[in-house]
Parts: C-alpha cells; structure tokens; sequence
C-alpha cells in the first residue's frame, strides 16, 4: 500500500464528528446526545392519551386523539379509519370527513347501554373504536394507555347496522367497478401498472396505506411493498405478488390499492401517493382528494378550467386525473404549489399559495440588503440580484472574502442572510462540489461515472443562528456537532436525487434513488418521528428545491434551501414564498458558475466539510488528537 494510500484510509477511519475530529470513528463508549426513549412520537402520543383520559366528555376526549391534541388535521385520522369504525363515530358523535368535529354525545342518562364499546390509540398513532360483534381493542393492536368505554343505545345499534350494511353494499360496488376497470386494461395492461407501482414505492418518501385492516408499506421493516427492505420482484412485495396471477384470484383489497394509485398517480406523478399517507386508500376518498385538487386549481385565473366528474365510477375518475395533470402543468409557471406537511403522522397536503404580501417583501428586503453588501453584485430585489448576476458571473469562480471562490461566498452570505432574515434557528444549502466533473461525465455520457458518486462529492453549507446554541445547552460545540448531522444528512439528499434526473438506462435504474423534488413543503412537528430531527429538535422547518441546467440538461431538486425552527412560531405561506425566491437566486447563481465551468473555469467547492463547521460555528480551532499536530 502507497504512502498517499494509507493517509488516505487512515483519514477514512476517522470521525467526522466536529468535536471529535482526528479521533477514530466508533471508539465512543457512549453517544454524545443521548436522545430519551419516549422522545419524538411516543412522548406525544403519551400527552396526547392522558389529555383524552383528563378531557370533560367523549366527545372533548375524541376530539383531542383525532387532532394528536392538535398536531393533525382531524380529517387525516378520519380517513384512516376502517369503515365500520367510520360508520360508529358518524352514529355516535356525528362525526365525519366534511363534519371533523363531534357534534353530539353518546352517553345514556338513565338508560343502559345496549352495547359498551371502546375508544384507543394505537402505538402507530391510529384511533380506533371497538364495535358491535368486535373483540377488544387490545387484542386488535398495541395500545399506547388502556381504553375509554363508548356507551351504545339500542337506537345506536339499530342505525349503525343499516349504515354499516349500506356501506357493504356501496364498497362491493366500487370493487365491481375497479375490476371491470382492470379488466378493459387486458392482462399487458395491468403488467404496466403494477410495474410502474412498483417503481413508484421504490423511488417515493415512505408512506402507509390501509385498505380495511391490511397495511400497505414501504416504510422500514414492516414492509409489504418494494422500498428501502424489499427490493423489486421481492416474493413479499404485494404488488409483485400480482405478477402472473389471474385478476378473479386478487384480493379485493388488492385490487383497490391498483386502482386508486394508478388514479393519483396519474394527476400529478408519483409525490400524489404522500396526499393520501395514514389513510384508507378507498375510491371515495381518492374521488374526494381528486375534487379538492380541482378546486384548488380552478382557483387560479385562466385557462380551461376542469369540470367535477360525472360521478365516482373509476372511469370517470380517470378522465378527472387526466385533467388535473393537465391543468398542473398549465398553472405551474403562473401558481405556486406547494405542500404542508404534517410530521406526526407524515401527511401531505399540496396547496396552492397566494399572492405575495409584505411578508414576503419585509423578508427579501433583509436579504438583499445584506447580500448587496456582502457580495459584489447589488438589486433591490432578489430577482434583479441573479439577473445582475447572471450578466457579470466571472467572480463566482474567482477567490472572494474568505472563500476559494466566488460561489462558495455566495452560498455562505445567502444561507447567513436566509437565517437572519428569517429568524431560523437554522439555514442550508445544498450542491455538489465539482462542476467541471459533472460536466465532463454528461459530455461523456458517462452515467455510471455520476452514479458512483458518494457522498464527499456533495456539499451542505448550515449557518445557525448564534442563539440557537440554548437549544443545545448554551454549547457551540453540540450545535457545531448538530449542523454538520445536518449537513451530512444533505449530501444524501444530493446524492439520492441526482440519478432520478439521469437517462433510465440500467446503470441508473440499478442505483438507489427518489424522485427528485420540484415544489417547496413547509412542515409542522418534525421533531417526532425522523431520527435527526429529535435529535436536533427541528419542529418546524420550509424546504425550497430549485432545478438547475446544466449543459442544458434539467436536474430537479438539485440545490435548496431549508430553514429550521426548533421552537416557537411555526413558518407560514408568505415565509415559504420569500424562501423560494431565495432559493432561486442560488439556483441561477449554480446555472452561472455552471456556464463558467462549462467554459473551462475550475470551479471547485472544498469549503464546507465538517472541520469548516466546526471553526465557523464554534470560532475555534479544529480539535486534534494528543501529541499531533496541524
């Protein structure tokens, strides 16, 4: 082995930690940050179950495990909920989709019930309401406490049997229907939509859909579906189990879960699937998200607006789903779609914004302020900042303040100006470190050349607010240690979304990658369920991805910026506008710096590692081992 070669493994071996820099990686006897067991989600669940047990009424106590006491729209749980549990709450309290609210009581002064039921949340976050002719709860799912008792009349009983009958009959209609449906799609036809499913839960966000009482899954070891534990064909992939199969021999279920994802894949790609995550996957409710798609985009000013579907037979949805991709792409360059979503239980809803107001103005003012102090470039707007950039772009790959190029200060002062100017508890940015290379492979063609790329080829910059270290403690060197977690977790997102923007050539395909990101989300309680998150406390946060080309080639998602409260107010619609404004201004300075590279500058981005964090953060030296040197 060389010399240069042992340095070079000797270097991999060691943590990248910033406070333990120059030390072996995994020699800790313990972690730094120990995180408690019942932090994130089951601590929440907890609250939320004494907060039900304490609440004056059932229906108070309904109200607050439907909402996680506030952290969920009501509607999402609704639609979670098996049919014959949707049936009784809509008997009981009077509760449904379009009334989230319990609107009467069911208890029986003076009169005995007819049938005491339950009322639980599981571990997973679900409500559940034990029914007539229905075990207990406890031996259905994992309970977070015990139960509360749901007093039934005889009048209940009477009108939750007709209702849970009519429902029968409407679902045996809508499986009918889905069949025939299938059927007209011929036997090749069915092969391509459980093909293009199966690709869909490989390179989509995890997400969890109940048909009834059966789970369908990417996320994590419960798997059913192909993802992160299945691969593609995987015997235990339930759509690969459809494969060669006669459709008479598939589950009904199974044959509502085909239908509803081709149904929501078709109006906007494989990102609708996030829309309907922790709930049944049922035509009625894809015809209800599908309407309010509608709306939603009929709202906004010109074009051929989309007529209602005649009615709810797949068929007619079909057509609607068509529409609506239609008329997305339409209002794309005049609307700003976007998602919120909400982290307890990892729902999305897409939103069209409204127009800007002084928020967003307060906000870019700030920014531009600062960026036309900092920065050899000058606009009252951060539109007339890349445009004055883009006609003068030679310093960005010429050494400027404290950086090796113009680029990198760039990237630095906009993420500092961004957490300023918000009142971010954090901000980041995110791109890959070496321009020529990448253009050099995609004059190439070189596409396994792009898909070898690790991780180091990628760069996240995060610039924390000097008082966000009382989160960490009052310590500048947890938070260092915080931001470069950030940071690190970043360079996958670059990694794991530049080959989805790549030729589908087997090279590519056999490379593990998501959909890249186009529109922004802003995001409510995240500190819940994703690991880093609780670790860092990140509860509210705005995400902003740009597409930048490169040699005229598109590439989706390629950088963003992100912002992060860890406490406080949460971010709204005029804060998540001016970030996207933001984030478009580092997406023409990278198509700029792209140009140059194109044209033979050597842009390289070396700043931004973990010891850069390190010193930028803590103003202090990198740490080094006893006895050595730097």
């Amino acid at each position: 082995m060389t010399g240069s070669r042992r340095a070079a493994m000797a270097k991999a071996r060691q943590s990248r930690r910033p406070s333990r820099l120059g030390t072996p990686a995994g020699a800790a006897t313990k972690p730094d940050y120990p995180v408690e067991p019942d932090a994130g989600f089951p601590g929440l669940l907890d609250r939320v179950w004494r907060r039900a047990t304490t609440a004056t009424g059932l229906p108070a106590a309904l109200d607050t495990l439907l909402t996680l006491g506030g952290h969920v729209p009501a509607e999402v749980q609704l639609r979670a909920l098996r049919t014959e549990q949707a049936v009784a709450l809509e008997v009981l309290f009077g509760v449904s989709t379009d009334r989230p609210r319990p609107e009467r009581h069911p208890e029986l002064p003076g009169e005995p019930p007819a049938f005491l039921g339950e009322l639980g949340l599981t571990t997973g976050g679900r409500v559940l309401l034990r029914v007539p002719a229905q075990g207990p709860l406890a031996g259905e799912a994992d309970l977070v406490g015990g139960v509360l008792r749901v007093p039934w009349s005889a009048r209940a009983v009477a009108e939750y049997r007709d209702a849970v009958r009519r429902a029968a009959e409407s679902r045996a209609r809508s499986v009918a229907d889905c069949r025939r449906w299938l059927t007209s799609a011929g036997g090749d036809g069915r092969h391509e939509l459980v093909e293009r499913l199966k690709e869909a839960a490989l390179r989509t966000a995890p997400f969890v859909l109940y048909q009834e009482g059966r789970q369908y899954t990417n996320f994590r070891d419960r798997n059913t579906l192909t993802g992160k534990t299945l691969w593609p064909g995987h015997p235990d992939c339930a759509l690969s189990g459809l494969q060669g199969v006669p459709l008479e021999l598939w589950s009904d279920n199974d044959v509502v879960l085909v239908v509803c994802l081709t149904l929501l894949i078709r109006s906007a790609g494989y990102a609708r699937i996030e829309e309907a995550n922790g709930t049944q996957l049922t035509v009625e409710h894809v015809a209800r998200l599908l309407d309010r798609v509608r709306c939603n985009y009929n709202a906004v000013p010109g074009g051929r607006r989309v007529p209602p579907a005649a009615s709810t037979e797949i068929a007619e949805l079909d057509r609607l789903a068509e529409a609506l991709r239609l008329r997305r792409k339409e209002i794309g360059p005049r609307a700003q779609l976007y998602r919120e979503i909400h982290g307890a239980l990892l729902h999305k809803i897409e939103r069209v914004a409204g127009p800007p107001g002084d928020g967003v103005r307060r906000r870019e003012e700030r920014l531009c302020a600062r960026l036309s102090r900092r920065l050899p470039v000058a606009g009252a707007t951060l539109a007339e900042l890349g445009a004055n950039l883009s006609a003068s772009p030679g310093w960005l790959a010429e050494p400027h303040g404290d950086f090796p190029t113009g680029l990198e200060s760039l990237v630095y002062e906009t993420v500092r100006a961004a957490t300023a100017a918000f009142d971010a508890d954090f901000a980041m940015s995110r791109g890959i470190r070496s321009l020529p290379r990448l253009i050099k492979a995609l004059r190439e063609a070189d596409w396994a050349e792009i898909t070898r790329w690790e991780l180091p080829e990628y760069f996240c910059c995060v610039v924390p607010a000097p008082e966000a270290r009382w989160h960490f403690g009052g310590s500048t060197a947890h938070m260092a240690d915080m931001a470069w977690a950030m940071s690190s977790r970043m360079q996958y997102n670059s990694w794991h979304f530049i080959a989805g923007n790549l030729p589908r050539v087997p090279v590519v395909l056999a490379r593990d990658f998501f959909v890249p990101p186009t529109i922004p989300d802003v995001a409510y309680h995240s500190d819940l369920h994703h690991h880093g998150h609780v670790a860092a406390g990140v509860r509210f946060s705005i995400r902003s991805p740009q597409r930048v080309e490169v040699l005229g080639r598109p590439f989706d998602g390629f950088v963003d910026l992100r912002l992060l409260r860890c406490a406080g107010r949460p971010f709204d619609e005029q804060d998540l506008l001016a970030a996207h404004r933001s984030s478009a201004f580092l997406a023409r300075a990278t198509e700029a710096a792209a140009e140059l590279a194109a044209g033979g500058a050597d842009l390289e981005v070396t700043s931004f590692d973990s010891a850069w964090h390190w010193t930028t953060i803590t103003n202090g030296p990198v740490p080094t081992v006893p006895g050595e040197s730097r």
